[in-house]
């Protein structure tokens, strides 16, 4: 029997200059020590935010995450041209009209004040930017209800909207949902186990943090030269390296969110792995502009489980003779790529391929393409003939 494709792993090494992608609580640099060294990470949860951005655009989908779903809602009702505090009523009545416990906001200058018909869900819900339109309409079919009723003033006061139909809309999903997952353990069947797994992105050798000291010019100042002195003197942390990053998409995980939808998979993976390549975080980027490709991307499509290289850098890379990491990088990742692939056995790879801006033969990482379109087309035609071959078979 032939055996099904089952995981479209990928791997990237990007070489980022003077940049903090990802801040911590202090605003400084994350880092980790890995092989007894000190690399500097970004976070899976912040690239994955900036691989969600990315993937919105290519399918022309959008999730909206957020606790304050009903205020969305009474915005999107005002635009209908209800009057505003009907609108607001309703808005609190959506945020408390299901199994999501609520609560309403405090004035931040006085937080005894509670804002009024501000009703925030506990949780935050995930759902299709539809979503709120098809909200707004539930709302629109209980107008006389909701005009008859009173605000929700307090956590124990319970919506006039029907909690079923609430939740039912909060279940949706759309391709983004279906391939990232969903968290919402508040409402029976809401919850979608993600068909994507991100790694954290490391340095593939050590980093060290470096502080720009800065100032900022008062231009009144400086104009009239009656003083002396900057308006704002600060510091901020910064690094540069090379990163090894790593994601894996399960196609058995992502057909059970969406059924046996060959063409709707594709898309998806498709526009998950180019969004992948493509992205980068954006902290500070107005400062740093930090917007570089990968120098090589490498997709394997694997019919046992996920594997990802970053072992090969336990041991971080050293720089090359004339300066640099990436090369070296490359060089780690394709012997590690060719022991892995001989140890446990090359027939669990279906194909492989890779892109870059490396000239040299790379063989250990399967077939080169032009560009990275040309690799994921390649790889994707092989998974999904591969998939389609093995249902056949079975």
């Amino acid at each position: 029997m032939t055996a099904p494709a089952r995981f479209v792993d990928i791997h990237v090494l990007q070489s980022v200059p003077f940049a903090n992608l990802n801040r911590d609580d202090t605003n400084s640099v994350k880092t980790v020590l890995y092989g007894n060294t000190v690399r500097t990470r970004v976070s899976s949860q912040s690239w994955k935010r900036a691989v969600r951005e990315r993937f919105q655009e290519h399918i022309g989908q959008a999730a909206l995450r957020t606790r304050r779903i009903g205020e969305r809602v009474t915005r999107e009702l005002i635009e209908r041209g209800w009057p505003q505090d009907l609108a607001q009523r309703a808005g609190g009545h959506i945020a408390a009209g299901s199994s999501i416990k609520f609560e309403l906001a405090k004035n931040p200058d006085d937080p005894k004040q509670v804002l009024a018909n501000k009703v925030l869900t506990n949780a935050m819900v995930y759902v299709p930017e539809t979503a709120v339109a098809d909200l707004a309409d539930l709302a629109e079919q209980h107008r006389t209800a909701l005009e008859e009723a009173a605000d929700v003033k307090k956590p124990a006061d319970k919506s006039v909207l029907p909690k079923e139909r609430i939740e039912t809309i909060l279940r949706s999903r759309n391709g983004v949902i279906n391939l990232f997952g969903r968290m919402l353990a508040e409402v029976d069947s809401a919850g979608v186990d993600g068909a994507v797994q991100v790694a954290h992105a490391l340095t593939t050798h050590e980093t060290d943090v470096e502080l720009d000291y800065f100032s900022a010019v008062d231009d009144i100042t400086s104009s009239w030269g009656d003083a002396t002195g900057s308006a704002h003197m600060g510091h901020a942390e910064f690094s540069a390296g090379t990163f090894y990053r790593f994601a894996t998409v399960d196609l058995r995980d992502l057909t059970a969110n969406i059924g046996d939808e060959p063409a709707a998979a594709r898309e998806l993976i498709e526009a998950f792995l180019a969004s992948f390549i493509e992205s980068l975080p954006q902290a500070k980027k107005n400062s740093t502009a930090p917007h570089t490709i990968p120098g090589l991307v490498h997709i394997s499509v694997r019919s046992d489980r996920p594997l990802s290289y970053a072992a090969a850098f336990e041991r971080p890379v050293r720089a090359a003779a004339e300066g640099g990491f990436a090369a070296n990088s490359v060089v780690e990742l394709a012997a590690y790529a060719q022991a892995a692939g001989k140890l446990l056995g090359t027939g669990r790879i279906l194909t492989s391929g890779w892109a870059g801006l490396d000239a040299k033969d790379l063989s250990s990482l399967g077939e080169r393409h032009d560009s990275f379109a040309e690799l994921i087309t390649a790889a994707l035609d092989a998974a999904l003939a591969r998939t389609a071959t093995a249902t056949a078979s079975a």
